[in-house]
């Protein structure tokens, strides 16, 4: 009998071990320009999340966004979105999610979405404006104490598609800037933040422009800044 039981409190605390592991979705849907990278930075996610710790599930369908389904995710990750992806139903539905707690994670293009959704821009941090050609360029690294970059150089050169901004919130706690003289076609000056993050509406979000190549999704850098804002977004400290 006493077997029996130490098998069944054994079974027990495994079915509560899996479901309460942490899960994250990625969320890749575009209405607007496509980033080939797409195909790149969802398995590497996936494989970040088999290597420390989550889950990931990953979606273009708008019709994942439901209260029912998106609580069970700790955050929910923008990869490159574009253009209007979420009608107002689906627009709900996250806000409520946010303000129970989520996080969000934006990537790259996650702020070339959503325009006429003004609570999307305050939680995303700013809108894209423009960018130059893909070039090299100097990363200055303003906040070396946070998850996302304790383990970056001071100085980070970085081949990348950089963009400007037509709108920037004014709450970000700014983590990386670029520096203009670097490389042709910045357009906000010495204030040119390249990551951040910052509380929002109840929830937690982080953005990294960085990741329009396919290259980055291999850049062991670039990987764990991704998996740190990640971390930041689902409540690691």
């Amino acid at each position: 009998m006493k077997k029996i039981t130490i098998i069944c409190l054994l079974i027990g605390a495994t079915i509560i071990n899996v479901a309460a592991k942490t899960k994250v979705l990625v969320f890749c849907k575009t209405a607007g320009f496509h980033h080939n990278s797409i195909a790149v930075g969802v398995p590497a996610i996936m494989k970040l999340g088999a290597e420390n710790g989550f889950d990931v599930d990953s979606t273009t369908n708008a019709e994942k966004f439901t209260a029912a389904n998106l609580k069970q995710y700790a955050a929910v990750i923008f990869l490159s979105t574009t253009g209007d992806v979420l009608n107002d139903t689906q627009q709900a539905a996250f806000e409520k999610y946010i303000q129970a707690g989520g996080g969000f994670v934006g990537v790259h293009a996650a702020t070339d979405t959503e325009y006429d959704w003004p609570w999307y821009g305050k939680l995303v941090g700013a809108y894209f404006k423009s960018h130059p050609k893909q070039q090299e360029a100097t990363l200055h690294v303003v906040d070396r104490n946070f998850i996302a970059t304790k383990h970056l150089p001071e100085d980070w050169k970085r081949f990348d598609e950089w963009y400007n901004y037509k709108w920037m919130g004014d709450d970000l706690h700014v983590l990386i800037k670029i520096d203009e003289k670097s490389y042709t076609g910045g357009e906000n000056g010495d204030n040119h933040p390249m990551a951040w993050y910052h509380s929002f509406d109840g929830g937690r979000a982080f953005y990294t422009e960085l990741g329009h190549t396919d290259e980055s999704y291999a850049d062991p850098l670039y990987l764990k800044h991704l998996l740190g804002g990640i971390q930041y977004a689902i409540g690691k400290k």
